[in-house]
């Protein structure tokens, strides 16, 4: 372990004082050095304390991505507060759920979403206060029935002493991750965890201070605050943050800044690789890519044609990135191989050890304390289940080479992931279930021309019920994020079970796209985002 700070908050304050007037984030046209960084998220700090929050307190952040996002959570980290980001298309019992669950006394939120919480405010035991970000109507925030402040307001609140006692095993997040047969579960981060993995990505990475870290990705995510914003500040170096993936425009963002790495999930690569050639895809500062699950054809592809190394590893925001590939050390298709502070096995069903080729879950534990979740927040039960015999069980398959290499097979569980989102089957389900002509349904997934999936709902419809399909996707997209209104729909006469009445989903899957399948995209209904 090096003598890199293990607190949020110390250790912004450490690279503001070594780095002061480097600048830290670029985001649009605006700029932000480690000083100024360091001096609006001691702002952020005093207006939470404030409005009454203290050590352990919940905050939850519903912002696009924006510079105030990262000050806000700075400052919360520097009074020992706990963020918890949402998912910015978050609506109705989704972001309840969050909002609730997480205890979360303060909501900070963009005006832009402020009337989705119009429809759930009657339902939130906990929430005190809202500070809202930018314009929203007046009609709405007159609607709004929990004391609201603006972030002006929020700002000029007076100074305060913000000498916290703050330890490296200390709660500094919450982050949802998407349950799969029950609701999301809010994984607790310990300062400790976040910053080792950064700083063990930023050494597998080989970055430095003159890198420029380059993400498109939210910041409500574990990977944009981790391995790009905190990889960034551990390293002294620069970062930028886009607010959205743009193929066309991605290699002109990357030349424009001079962004020397970036990340990407798996769906970014076959999209990077359809754009079509240009002359200078060549002429352009990216030297590492860092990601996951890009096919082996298409990431020759794109290393061929923009000069970039792809990096890749397996990891959760319950376990940070336990495995992963070196830059001189690939091998095509495998996501690489554990790094030497965590402990990995592949498992049957039994727990035992898998022999080497065949798949198993994939499960681990860390050597250091305080390096991969403390637990999911307010759910004992399942934190105990997942740390079933002493071992974290990820619910992912892999299987290991003679030469000790990982590859990722599947997913064990019944998530979703759709254009880089985790999507809670059981989430939609429920969504689905609420309309009045639905008698019961089943999400699953089905492969996509993108390597990853795509939600398909099979839904059984009450007796002498009819119901259109166009209804359906209209009635979804109301009640649930964008990515997660499923692109396909089968109406079937019941849903194969087992004798304990549970749904057979592998049979759903097997089954995928059928004749009887109707298709929204080829149908042409769109979604709102």
């Amino acid at each position: 372990m090096t003598d890199t700070p293990l607190v949020i908050g110390d250790l912004v304050r450490d690279r503001a004082r070594t780095h002061g007037d480097k600048v830290l984030l670029r985001f649009r046209d605006q700029a932000f050095t480690y000083a100024e960084t360091d001096r609006l998220s001691d702002r952020c700090a005093c207006g939470f304390v404030h409005l009454g929050v203290g050590k352990g307190d919940k905050i939850s952040l519903m912002l696009p991505n924006c510079p105030d996002f990262i000050h806000l959570w700075f400052g919360a980290a520097k009074i020992g507060a706990v963020e918890v980001p949402i998912n910015t298309s978050y609506k109705g019992e989704f972001l309840r759920h969050i909002v609730d669950q997480s205890d979360s006394r303060v909501l900070v939120v963009d005006g832009q979403y402020l009337e989705r919480l119009l429809l759930i405010q009657d339902d939130l035991r906990v929430l005190e206060k809202v500070v809202v970000v930018g314009e929203c109507p007046k009609e709405t925030l007159g609607a709004l029935r929990i004391p609201a402040v603006s972030f002006a307001e929020f700002l000029a609140a007076p100074e305060a002493a913000l000498d916290v006692e703050i330890l490296p095993s200390d709660d500094q997040s919450i982050i949802y991750t998407s349950g799969t047969t029950g609701l999301s579960k809010g994984a607790i981060g310990p300062h400790m965890f976040w910053i080792v993995v950064a700083e063990r990505l930023l050494e597998i990475r080989q970055g430095t201070a003159d890198d420029v870290f380059y993400t498109f990705m939210p910041l409500y995510h574990f990977n944009a605050q981790v391995l790009t914003v905190l990889t960034t500040v551990v390293a002294g170096a620069q970062m930028v943050l886009s607010d959205k993936f743009s193929a066309s425009g991605f290699w002109d963002d990357i030349r424009r800044y001079g962004a020397t790495q970036f990340n990407y999930l798996g769906a970014v690569m076959p999209i990077l690789a359809k754009q079509p050639e240009r002359p200078d895809d060549l002429d352009n500062p990216a030297r590492i890519a860092l990601g996951a699950g890009c096919p082996p054809g298409v990431m020759e592809e794109v290393e061929r044609r923009f000069g970039i190394t792809c990096m890749e590893g397996f990891g959760m925001t319950e376990i940070g990135i336990p495995i992963h590939v070196r830059l001189d050390d690939r091998r095509p298709g495998s996501c690489g191989k554990p790094l030497d502070i965590y402990e990995i096995r592949l498992v049957d069903d039994q727990d035992e050890e898998v022999p080497v080729g065949e798949p198993g879950e994939i499960v681990f534990r860390p050597r250091e304390p305080f390096t991969m979740m403390s637990g999911y927040y307010n759910m004992a039960d399942k934190t105990l289940e997942a740390y079933r015999n002493l071992w974290f069980h990820s619910g992912d398959l892999g299987r290991q080479d003679e030469d000790g290499y990982y590859y990722f097979v599947d997913r064990k569980k019944d998530a979703l992931r759709r254009r880089g989102e985790n999507i809670s089957s059981f989430e939609v389900e429920r969504a689905i279930n609420t309309h009045p002509a639905v008698l019961e349904s089943a999400a699953v997934a089905v492969k996509s021309e993108l390597a990853e999936d795509e939600v398909k709902i099979c839904v059984v419809l009450k007796p002498g019920a009819t119901l259109a399909p166009e209804e359906l996707m209209r009635y979804a997209d109301e009640r649930m994020p964008y990515f997660a209104v499923p692109r396909f729909v089968e109406f079937m006469d019941s849903l194969p079970k087992t004798p304990t009445e549970r749904v057979q989903k592998f049979l759903l899957k097997e089954a995928g796209v059928t004749p009887q399948t109707w298709d929204r995209e080829k149908a042409g209904v769109e979604v709102k985002r």
